[in-house]
């Protein structure tokens, strides 16, 4: 049968998602919990692959298996065998047709940054710390031209290895809380380092090095090398998973796993 499960991490100590070889990453560590509980190995399935330091709210797997196990056992057997940086939130069968990634209707990613002067003890590895000023409404002004369907060449890693530059915006926020600004960032998927690099460029809008008009102007370059710096990932979240409502799959409340 085939299980589909919520996993959230904290990124600090991983070296991102993918499997790589002594390196300690999240799929390592979720499949050995869960092979624990099916007494025999698994492999699974993600929605989308994180980087090293990148956090997760609702990452999204898949796994095949023939053990027969209780919702519920999944999900505290499972827990049990791993640390306490990451943890499943739910498991529920699913048809054989399901995949988390390519089931997938559309992402979500939540980027935050600490505007203030000094640095967080607290929030270190958790929010991206910019000591200077950022003008919100300015980086929100600048986001504006990014919304809808474009070549995002621009704001693809170099080493990107998508098929093609295409992908739809459908949300791009930017709010300050406090001393915290947010960038909440939706689309049909992603490309490698994309809000990362979206970040980048307003975080430098924002502290008024560039003018607001030049989130357009990298855009419409198509040329990685003439675009922005990348953020770092420490303030980076892959907050949640869009599938079709046939599946029957919860969904990670928005506003789920921040205490700032």
């Amino acid at each position: 049968m085939r299980i589909a499960a919520g996993v959230e991490y904290d990124g600090r100590r991983f070296h991102g998602w993918q499997t790589q070889g002594d390196e300690r990453c999240v799929q390592d560590v979720v499949e050995a919990a869960l092979a624990r509980v099916a007494e025999g190995p698994i492999r699974v399935s993600c929605a989308g692959r994180t980087d090293a330091g990148v956090h997760a709210l609702g990452q999204v797997i898949h796994f095949d298996t023939v053990a027969q196990r209780p919702e519920r056992a999944w999900v505290l057997g499972a827990n049990t065998a791993m640390p306490n940086d990451v943890s499943l939130r739910w498991a529920r069968p699913v048809p054989d047709a399901f995949h988390a990634r390519f089931s997938a209707l559309g992402r979500s990613y939540r980027y935050l940054i600490l505007d203030r002067s000094a640095r967080s003890s607290l929030l270190a590895g958790r929010v991206t710390w910019i000591h200077r000023p950022l003008d919100a409404e300015a980086m929100a002004i600048a986001a504006e031209p990014l919304l809808g369907t474009h070549d995002f060449s621009s704001y693809r890693a170099i080493r990107c290895q998508a098929k093609h530059p295409v992908r739809t915006i459908t949300q791009l926020t930017v709010r300050r809380v406090g001393e915290v600004i947010e960038l909440r960032v939706s689309a049909n998927a992603f490309l490698h380092h994309m809000v990362r690099n979206i970040a980048g460029v307003l975080i430098a809008i924002g502290r008024g090095d560039r003018a607001v008009g030049w989130a357009r102007e990298v855009l419409a370059l198509r040329d990685r090398t003439l675009g922005g710096v990348t953020a770092p990932p420490d303030g980076l979240y892959f907050e949640r998973v869009e599938y079709p409502a046939e599946f029957g799959l919860p969904v990670a409340r928005r506003d789920y796993g921040m205490a700032i």
